[in-house]
């Protein structure tokens, strides 16, 4: 089974993550996810983030800074995820080629229905905002 290259980023703001729902009718459609999208041929990650988010959300980031790596096994296809953590350098995201977007504290990410493979992410998010608040 090929393995699909997926960048996503953890796009921060105000104590905030911004989350888009995908599409009805593509894979893992009315799902919640962290933007982003599969890489192409000749692409670095970084490229393909910044172009993905761009796409989706009309907006620029700065440095994407590498955050965690998933590789997750659906019936019809691997993922390998490449989360980024970035902010919004240029624009205001708007839903282009996503379903709506919403910003959510770290806390709030467990209310929406994201695919299995974020979940280690949503965890460690949350885990990293624990610590955080306690000043470790």
């Amino acid at each position: 089974m090929p393995v699909v290259e997926v960048a996503a980023g953890i796009i921060h703001r105000d104590g905030r993550y911004l989350i888009a729902r995908r599409k009805p009718g593509v894979h893992l459609g009315g799902f919640w996810e962290f933007p982003g999208g599969k890489r192409e041929t000749g692409e670095s990650l970084v490229e393909c983030l910044q172009r993905e988010l761009f796409e989706e959300l009309t907006i620029r980031v700065d440095v994407p800074i590498p955050y965690r790596i998933v590789r997750h096994e659906y019936p019809e296809r691997t993922v390998e995820l490449h989360f980024f953590c970035c902010a919004i350098e240029e624009g205001e995201a708007a839903p282009v080629d996503c379903e709506e977007i919403r910003w959510v504290l770290p806390e709030e990410l467990a209310r929406f229905e994201f695919p299995p493979a974020d979940r280690v992410i949503i965890d460690a998010l949350q885990s990293d905002a624990k610590k955080e608040r306690a000043g470790q």
